[in-house]
């Protein structure tokens, strides 16, 4: 081997290498592409389920105030109320219908004219939020009153009101209820009246 030879080898592979260097050098890198965002976890936290049949217990105060011209009732025709009730509701998420009857014996007699009203039989429907362990709701529907001593009458009208009800257990609640009565030309008397109950109440799911 001639000594040129090592020279001309080195020469050869070094034309043939700086092309290929040469090209790799000049490829770019790919572009960096970021992850997509993921959605972030929804923060709604569910309420208590309110779903299901319930009864219990209430007591409270109710007031008659007469709208008739003239006036029938003496203005102190106040007493206690007592009773029960029995319902349905079911938990959409947020909104909270149902159903419910209850009875209610009063306490109410007007010394005036001698009248008591012995019971108020209602059937309602309710309307609530549901907040957890807390439930306000609306309420409202047909109101059936019976009195005795005076006079021996029955007849229908309607109410309204609100209440709110508290989780105080899996299986206990307990809450109170504001409602307001309208009674036109009761039993044909001409006798017309408003009756206020607020009271507290204690109901255990089934």
């Amino acid at each position: 081997m001639t000594p040129h030879r090592p020279l001309a080898l080195s020469a050869l592979l070094a034309a043939l290498s700086g092309p290929a260097l040469a090209a790799g050098l000049d490829q770019t890198p790919p572009d960096f592409v970021a992850p997509a965002p993921q959605p972030a976890a929804p923060t709604y936290a569910p309420g208590n389920d309110w779903t299901g049949f319930y009864g219990g217990v209430q007591l409270g105060y109710g007031r008659i105030d007469d709208r008739t011209d003239p006036e029938v009732f003496d203005d102190d025709f106040a007493g206690a109320t007592y009773g029960g009730h029995v319902g349905y509701l079911y938990d959409f998420g947020r909104v909270v219908v149902g159903a419910e009857l209850d009875l209610e014996g009063t306490n109410l007699e007007d010394e005036a004219t001698g009248l008591n009203v012995d019971r108020l039989a209602r059937a309602k429907l309710r309307l609530g939020f549901d907040a957890g362990r807390v439930l306000p709701y609306l309420t409202g529907g047909v109101v059936q009153a019976t009195t005795s001593g005076f006079a021996d009458l029955e007849d229908t009208g309607g109410f309204a009101g609100f209440g709110v009800d508290y989780q105080a257990t899996e299986r206990m609640r307990v809450g109170a209820e504001v409602l307001q009565h309208r009674f036109e030309d009761f039993d044909d008397t001409g006798i017309d009246f408003d009756a206020t109950t607020v009271s507290a109440r204690v109901s255990f799911n089934f």
